[in-house]
């Protein structure tokens, strides 16, 4: 395939590179249809979000500068924008897990007939029909992602209750943990498609940490864009798949291209 044969000239391609391939990706003929089921569930739940979020945050910033110390008022023209990043990191985080929970089946389909395209060789059990017999095992895939995330994200959260050091330091902490959670959100689906275990998956993306957190921050701020974040889960399966087929694929060996159970 020509993206292939693209990506094999660039020694080492990074996660920019990944990033805006997804862009392009979307729009293969044939491709297009597998897209629009993700894009709706995230333009109707993003989208509706969002609209209630930027209404709210006029309430909750004078609230929370109030629990900011005397002693660090005099932060509080940084403090301020550090609060209103915490918060639309935080919400946008969330309801993209919920959205990727909801279009979950969708987006592992996705994954799996853009690497078909991208190889040649189109995976067993694709298309629709494979897709309803996989469904309990990708929502058990999907408590998988949360039951690693959860832990993490109420230590992070822990952090803003420290005066001083939480306002200051947690945001920054908070956007690194988003985007390696972004990288294993979107990377997860073609690693799943395949035999290939949630920890065996971290362990190869640890290996790449710097082309991972890349990717992940990229589809961390595209997810807090107003209007662009309504169409970035599609953009970032696809990048994410494009990043399997060159870096993971081969890497792996795998024995079999089936769907794990």
């Amino acid at each position: 395939m020509h993206f292939m044969s693209q990506h094999n000239a660039d020694s080492s391609p990074g996660g920019l590179h990944y990033f805006s391939a997804g862009w392009k990706l979307i729009r293969l003929p044939g491709i297009r249809r597998f897209v629009i089921m993700p894009l709706l569930v995230n333009i109707i739940l993003m989208g509706g979000a969002f609209i209630w979020l930027f209404q709210r945050l006029g309430h909750w910033i004078p609230e929370l500068m109030e629990m900011v110390p005397g002693w660090l008022q005099w932060l509080s023209y940084l403090l301020w924008p550090l609060l209103v990043l915490s918060i639309i990191l935080v919400f946008s985080y969330f309801f993209s897990t919920i959205a990727n929970w909801i279009a979950a089946p969708f987006c592992g389909l996705l994954a799996e007939q853009l690497e078909g395209r991208l190889t040649g060789n189109p995976l067993p059990d694709s298309g629709w029909s494979g897709l309803v017999k996989d469904l309990p095992r990708i929502l058990k895939r999907e408590w998988q992602k949360l039951a690693y995330y959860l832990p993490r994200a109420l230590g992070l959260l822990v952090l803003y209750f420290l005066p001083g050091f939480g306002q200051t330091v947690a945001p920054v902490l908070w956007f690194l943990f988003s985007a390696w959670m972004m990288a294993i959100q979107y990377c997860d689906y073609p690693f799943d498609n395949h035999k290939v275990s949630f920890r065996q998956m971290r362990s190869a993306m640890g290996q790449n940490k710097t082309m991972s957190m890349q990717f992940g921050a990229l589809v961390s701020l595209f997810t807090m864009i107003p209007l662009l974040n309504l169409v970035i889960m599609p953009v970032a399966v696809c990048g994410a798949t494009a990043m399997w087929v060159d870096r993971y694929r081969s890497e792996l060996r795998l024995t079999s291209p089936s769907r794990a159970l």
